[in-house]
C-alpha cells in the first residue's frame, strides 16, 4: 500500500510537470509571436501584468532562455519521475492479466507507460499551449507575467551562464547577438493586410486604400501628369474675350498663361480671378498670373503632394531633364493614385479601360503600363516608357496610324485612334480569352 501511495504521488508530480512544461511552451511561443507595439497598448490601455509582459520582451533573449530552461527542466523531470512511476502501478494490472514472465512484464509495462507519458507530454505539454499561445499571444503573455519574471529572476545566474555560452558557440556560426524582435517588411504587411481582407477584417475599399498608400511613393510626375499636348493654355496674344470663351468652353479651374506656348510660360491664372471682370474690358491677364511652379518629370509623387502642402499651389508644370515641359499635374491627378479616379461635373473623359466584348478592352493611350498589368493580369513591360502607347511606339521603332496592329506579349493591340503622331484610343484583346 504504501508503495502504492508513493507511485501514485510520483504520478501526481509527473502531472503537474507535464502542465509546467505546457506553461513554459505556451511562455515561449507568446514571446516570439507577441507585438512590441500591441502590448504598448496593452499597457496605455493599464492591462494588469501588461508592463511585466512588456519587461519580458524588452529582454526577449533572455525571456526565451528561462522558457527554455523551464521546459528542459520539466521534461527531465517527467523522464525521471513519470515512467517508471506508472510502469510500477502497471506491472500489478498485468500480472492479474495472467502475465508472469519478468522480462515480459517489465517489456510491457514500459512499452505502455512510455506510450502513455509520452502522448501526455506531446498533447498537453507541447501541442495545445503552443497552438493556444499562437493563436492568443497577447492573452497569454499577460497570464504568463509575472510566473516568469519569478522564475527568471531565480534562475538568473545559471541563465547568464548558459547564455554566454551559446552566444559564445553562435559566434563561430557568424551569428551576434541581438533580439528576436524584426520590423515587418512591405511585402510581409501586405500580405497580412490580403490575408486580414480574406477573412473579412478589411473591407474591399479599406483593402484598396492601403494598398494604394503602400504603391503611392513608387510612382513619379511623368506617370501621372496630363500630356503637353492635352494642356488648354491662355496665350497672351489672344484677347481676353478670347481667353474667357475658351475657360468657358473647356471648364477647366487653372490654366498657365504662355506667350506663344508651353516653351515660354509666364505663369498661371486661376477662374475665380476672372469672377467679376467684364467680358469686353480692356483687361491684362498677367497682373492676376501667379509664378508658376516647374517640377521634374522624376519627382516621386509623395514629394510632390507635401510641395503642394506647402505652397499652397495645386498644379504645377512637369519638366524632363532639358527644362522642357512635357506636361502638367494637379493635386487631383495626386490624390487619383490613393482614393481612385475622381470626377466632377465638368469631367467627360472616359475611363482608362473599358471592356469591349469576350477578351477585349477599348484603352486610353495614356493608360500606364502598371494600370493594364494590374486589371486585366497581363505583364507588359518596358524600362524606357510608362504608357501602353509609349510601348507600341517602341515596339515598332515609328509612329503609328489608326488601324495598324501590333503583337505584343500574349496581347493584340489595334490603333483607333491617333492625333497628331500621339495614340489616344487603342483596342486590347488578350489571347488567352476567348474569341
Amino acid at each position: 500500500m504504501t508503495d502504492y501511495m508513493q507511485d501514485s504521488v510520483w504520478i501526481l508530480v509527473a502531472v503537474v510537470l507535464v502542465f509546467v512544461n505546457g506553461f513554459f511552451v505556451a511562455a515561449e511561443f507568446a514571446m516570439v509571436k507577441v507585438r512590441q507595439v500591441k502590448l504598448d497598448t496593452l499597457v496605455e490601455q493599464h492591462r494588469p501584468f501588461a508592463k511585466t509582459a512588456q519587461w519580458l520582451l524588452e529582454r526577449q533573449t533572455a525571456s526565451l532562455s528561462a522558457c527554455q530552461l523551464g521546459i528542459t527542466m520539466a521534461s527531465l523531470g517527467l523522464g525521471w519521475l513519470g515512467e517508471p512511476a506508472l510502469a510500477h502501478l502497471i506491472r500489478p494490472i498485468l500480472e492479474t492479466a495472467g502475465m508472469t514472465s519478468t522480462t515480459v512484464l517489465h517489456t510491457v509495462a514500459f512499452v505502455v507507460s512510455f506510450s502513455l507519458i509520452t502522448a501526455l507530454h506531446i498533447v498537453i505539454g507541447e501541442q495545445a499551449p503552443k497552438i493556444y499561445a499562437l493563436r492568443r499571444a497577447e492573452s497569454v503573455s499577460l497570464i504568463a507575467a509575472m510566473p516568469l519574471k519569478a522564475f527568471y529572476l531565480v534562475f538568473y545566474p545559471f541563465m547568464a551562464v548558459l547564455n554566454s555560452a551559446s552566444n559564445f558557440l553562435l559566434r563561430w556560426f557568424g551569428v551576434e547577438e541581438g533580439e528576436h524582435q524584426e520590423l515587418a517588411s512591405e511585402k510581409e504587411i501586405r500580405a497580412l493586410l490580403s490575408h486580414a481582407h480574406a477573412i473579412g477584417e478589411l473591407t474591399k475599399s479599406e483593402h484598396r486604400l492601403l494598398n494604394a498608400v503602400f504603391e503611392f511613393d513608387d510612382h513619379v510626375c511623368r506617370q501621372i501628369m496630363l500630356p503637353r499636348g492635352d494642356i488648354v493654355i491662355f496665350d497672351i496674344n489672344q484677347t481676353f474675350p478670347e481667353c474667357l470663351a475658351l475657360a468657358k468652353r473647356t471648364k477647366h479651374t487653372r490654366f498657365p498663361l504662355c506667350k506663344g506656348s508651353l516653351d515660354d510660360v509666364i505663369g498661371y491664372v486661376h477662374v475665380k480671378d476672372l469672377i467679376g471682370v467684364p467680358p469686353d474690358a480692356p483687361f491684362d491677364l498677367t497682373e492676376i498670373a501667379r509664378p508658376p511652379q516647374k517640377v521634374p518629370e522624376t519627382m516621386p509623387i509623395g514629394h510632390l503632394l507635401r510641395q503642394f502642402q506647402s505652397n499652397r499651389q495645386h498644379m504645377a508644370l512637369v519638366v524632363d531633364e532639358y527644362g522642357t515641359v512635357v506636361g502638367m499635374v494637379t493635386l487631383e491627378n495626386v490624390l487619383e493614385q490613393i482614393v481612385g479616379m475622381v470626377q466632377d461635373e465638368f469631367d467627360t473623359e472616359m475611363p482608362n479601360i473599358v471592356p469591349d466584348g469576350s477578351g477585349t478592352f477599348i484603352v486610353l493611350g495614356g493608360t500606364s503600363l502598371e494600370m493594364i498589368n494590374a486589371e486585366l493580369k497581363t505583364h507588359l513591360l518596358s524600362e524606357e516608357v510608362d504608357t501602353i502607347s509609349g510601348l507600341l511606339v517602341e515596339k515598332v521603332g515609328r509612329n503609328l496610324r489608326a488601324g495598324e496592329r501590333v503583337e505584343l506579349e500574349n496581347v493584340s493591340a489595334e490603333v483607333i485612334e491617333v492625333k497628331g503622331v500621339r495614340i489616344t484610343r487603342l483596342r486590347l484583346h488578350l489571347h488567352n480569352s476567348p474569341p
